[in-house]
């Protein structure tokens, strides 16, 4: 298979401005009436979920005086949050299709603003739980077949008690739920909305109106002065708001500090590990121990400067490859759907067709579009409705790649919420990325295997290694810078825009090394990651990517055993506590080996490299 059987003229001419929705093919579009047939319907629900949520008083003060009283209300919690699940789901989906549109703002809104007040009205149920005594809940479970259920739901509550307050304090804090999502909910709106982007000349002097997706694929030009162009205008935009940006971003960290000490914990880097009973070395080893060892990364620099023949690197020279000639190449999203169901194949017929069920059923969005959120997710587990999955198809290889990604979430949260009761349908942010990083694994190798020249090879090895660099050190490196802002701000300090950019640049001078020029416009990309509103998401990326390399070498060494084993992993939900259930798979957190994995293989790799461009 040559990899030019792959690629056709992109049917979308990037110099006129973006579509409008309604000039999309529909089979592009996600069908949302597998949520709800109408927004009447959604509304209905609204309703019901506002007149049955104040039932939780039924329950109040009532759950340590028997099992049965137990069960009631955690089933009836249920029958809220699935329903509040499915509000939210259809809202957010519909909001996203367009920000522009007001009615979807609004729903997206009120549908916050209820999860708050039923966090509020249910907040009495854990600490309730936490003053059952122990032995007589042990009794209860062995005793009550339905409660036994919710063994592993209850161990994790009784993990929080010193993390816990009595229920008026529980209501007041569940109603500041909704206010901690006002810094995010403003910079989606400031980044993907009322930010203006300039419009630049192209490769061939035409007008290119800058958006968030046609920055990315600017970035992949062979073009240097275009990408410059490119670069230049989209980090504009953000620097002339960066004193707004920086406001939002400040407020933010306080949000996360506020409800970290309000728990009674050490920091908000404990919070948010706490969750998932991640211990805090984990995160703090990883960065430390790459850090130490960042040597195969800035040799991937220097070798990118010398290929590029520049004296220094800029910023906008990162994404653009070195190898892949000077005719552009666009993949179809149609033929990319053949590529990875080819390169996805080992997990069998099960998971294929619902790959294709995905794609015929209409869980994916595919084009930009004005108004459109920007980059790409899925939606995640939602009890009783198949996931979604955003893209803002480009024509580039990496969109391939961000599909396969993206796939990897859909169709873990699809047998997560297939194989488990409501209570564990989910599975922790912090094995959210392993599923995405073998997908884009497998794909790289089925494409590197089935080429059939050395120029192929060393396009996809290329490929394989600014994997690494985007999914390990880059999001390592934000993992560093996350830890510091909010350590800094845990003692006393109040970041300015200076002392953010200043931050910034050091570590991605210290990640890149001394092959790139850290120019102005590099050191305010704090302002335009969304990821630093996630609440130290970003290092799994990384772990998910470590773990991903031992999962694929686990399959490579031992075949069927290990596919049945990640198999079950995709199924296994939230009934254990993530590092348990990545153990199960074949993947130690706790050592590091998978970490070690990631440099091995890139070492591995740039050998591969510098052998075939001799």
């Amino acid at each position: 298979m040559k990899l030019d059987n792959l690629f056709f003229s992109n049917s979308i001419n990037t110099t006129e401005e973006l579509l409008e929705r309604n000039q999309v093919d529909e089979k592009l579009k996600w069908n949302l009436k597998d949520i709800y047939q109408t927004d009447e319907n959604w509304e209905e629900d609204f309703n019901w979920v506002e007149k049955n949520y104040v039932k939780y008083k039924d329950f109040k003060g009532k759950l340590k005086t028997s099992s049965q009283s137990l069960i009631e209300c955690l089933k009836f919690d249920e029958s809220i949050c699935v329903k509040l699940d499915r509000l939210a789901l259809y809202a957010m989906l519909s909001k996203d299709s367009d920000l522009r549109v007001q009615i979807y703002q609004s729903m997206d809104n009120r549908i916050k603003s209820l999860y708050s007040k039923v966090l509020s009205e249910s907040s009495f149920i854990k600490p309730e739980i936490l003053e059952i005594d122990r032995e007589v809940l042990n009794k209860w479970l062995m005793e009550n077949e339905e409660l036994k259920l919710y063994e592993h739901y209850l161990d994790d509550i009784f993990r929080w008690k010193n993390h816990s307050h009595d229920p008026t304090t529980e209501s007041i804090l569940a109603l500041s739920t909704e206010l901690m999502q006002i810094p995010y909910n403003t910079f989606s709106i400031l980044s993907n909305v009322d930010l203006k982007f300039p419009t630049i000349k192209d490769e061939n002097g035409k007008d290119y109106q800058l958006s968030h997706g046609r920055f990315y694929s600017a970035m992949y030009s062979k073009n240097r002065q275009f990408r410059e162009n490119a670069y230049l205008g989209f980090m504009s935009a953000y620097k002339e708001f960066s004193k707004t940006l920086n406001t939002i971003f400040n407020g933010n960290l306080k949000s996360y500090i506020f409800n970290s000490k309000v728990r009674n914990f050490n920091s908000a880097l404990e919070a948010a590990l706490h969750k998932d009973n991640i211990p805090v070395d984990i995160y703090k080893n990883l960065i430390n121990s790459v850090g130490n060892n960042l040597a195969q990364i800035h040799r991937w620099a220097h070798l990118k400067r010398e290929f590029l023949r520049l004296e220094k690197l800029k910023p906008y020279d990162t994404y653009v490859s070195l190898f892949n000639g000077e005719v552009e190449r666009s993949y179809s999203y149609e033929d990319s759907q053949e590529i990875l169901k080819n390169s996805l194949k080992i997990f069998g017929d099960e998971y294929i067709s619902i790959l294709e069920k995905a794609i015929n059923e209409r869980w994916i969005d595919v084009i930009e579009t004005k108004g459109k959120r920007s980059g790409a997710y899925s939606s995640g587990t939602t009890f009783g409705v198949h996931p979604y999955v955003l893209l803002n198809w480009n024509f580039q290889l990496n969109d391939v790649f961000t599909f396969a990604h993206e796939i990897g979430h859909n169709l873990h949260s699809y047998f997560t919420g297939v194989s488990q009761p409501y209570v564990y349908a989910n599975y922790s942010i912090f094995l959210a990325e392993v599923a995405s990083t073998v997908n884009e694994g497998l794909l790289l190798e089925y494409l590197i295997n089935n080429a059939d020249s050395k120029s192929e090879k060393i396009i996809l090895i290329e490929k394989y290694l600014n994997n690494i660099t985007a999914t390990f050190y880059r999001q390592i490196m934000f993992a560093e810078f996350e830890m510091k802002v909010y350590e800094l701000t845990e003692n006393g300090a109040y970041l300015t825009v200076d002392d953010l950019c200043k931050l910034y640049g050091s570590l991605y001078q210290k990640y890149w090394g001394e092959a790139i020029d850290v120019i102005e416009e590099e050191t305010f990309t704090w302002a335009r990651i969304p990821h630093f509103y996630y609440n130290f998401y970003v290092f799994q990326y990384a772990t998910g990517f470590a773990a991903s390399e031992q999962l694929l070498k686990n399959i490579k060494e031992n075949g069927s055993s290990a596919i049945e084993k990640y198999l079950d992993f995709l199924k296994a939900g939230s009934h254990k506590y993530p590092l348990d259930v990545l153990l199960e798979a074949g993947v130690d957190m706790n050592s590091t080996l998978p970490i070690d994995a990631v440099s091995h293989k890139m070492e591995n790799l740039l050998n591969q490299l510098e052998s075939l461009i001799k």
